[in-house]
């Protein structure tokens, strides 16, 4: 694997896709197990991408998954203000719905709770049975090149990203997390809340339960919370959006 390159974030996702087409040759039996064969390639990646670049193991085993406490391994914890013990990111909520699906990713764009956007690959390892039980996930602060980004910007292409690719949300914590997905559904409704309509307020509730955010604990009350509403109010909004599909 070649480590000098002039774009960490490239360099990143091809050597994560890279161990996406390894780990879909073989099974595991344990996260434990998926732990012991890539710690030091955990290490390796990032000692070589820098320390721009975090790289996660969360363990995923078991039919119930506390997402608050997933993370097994990480290193470079200080992009995403993460540590051993800490949460999953909204993309777990994906897989629990499904956890037999292929579900590996690369090039992705996610974002922190405090706003920076990171380059995201995402790989998923399987017991013998097909189900998920570990994902080792790469993510690259870009935060550093955004000045020198916009001084180029008349000379870079727009990067248009596939309206199939998934959206990651990363904090420090699922707190964290619930707030950045309620922030983005409120960001594309197009208006304040202040001058939200019922329809516009319904929408967002709808937004958030296909993307499983109504799924997380003490959501409901968050969201009614960021929409001014009551928390009575936020579910008869929510059934409301159910009933429209």
């Amino acid at each position: 694997m070649a480590t000098e390159t002039a774009d960490p974030a490239a360099a990143a996702t091809a050597a994560t896709a890279a161990l996406g087409g390894a780990a879909a040759r073989q099974t595991y039996e344990t996260a434990e197990e998926v732990l012991a064969l890539y710690r030091p390639v955990m290490r390796a990646l990032a000692a070589a991408a820098g320390p721009t670049t975090e790289v996660v193991l969360h363990n995923l085993d078991g039919a119930d998954v506390d997402l608050g406490h997933t993370i097994m391994a990480i290193e470079n914890g200080h992009v995403t203000g993460r540590s051993v013990g800490g949460p999953s990111t909204s993309l777990g909520l994906d897989v629990l719905k499904d956890r037999r699906a292929d579900h590996d990713a690369y090039g992705y764009t996610g974002y922190t709770s405090d706003g920076r956007e990171l380059r995201c690959s995402s790989v998923y390892f399987h017991n013998a049975e097909g189900d998920i039980i570990a994902s080792l996930c790469v993510n690259v602060d870009l935060s550093p090149l955004q000045q020198a980004r916009n001084m180029l910007a008349a000379l870079l292409p727009a990067e248009q990203p596939s309206p199939d690719a998934p959206r990651e949300h990363i904090g420090a914590d699922l707190v964290s997390v619930m707030d950045s997905m309620i922030s983005e559904a409120i960001h594309e409704a197009g208006r304040p809340v202040e001058t939200m309509s019922r329809d516009d307020k319904i929408g967002v509730l709808e937004r958030l339960d296909q993307r499983g955010a109504t799924q997380m604990r003490k959501s409901i009350e968050a969201i009614a919370k960021r929409l001014g509403i009551s928390r009575v109010t936020a579910y008869n909004y929510l059934e409301e959006a159910r009933a429209r599909r």
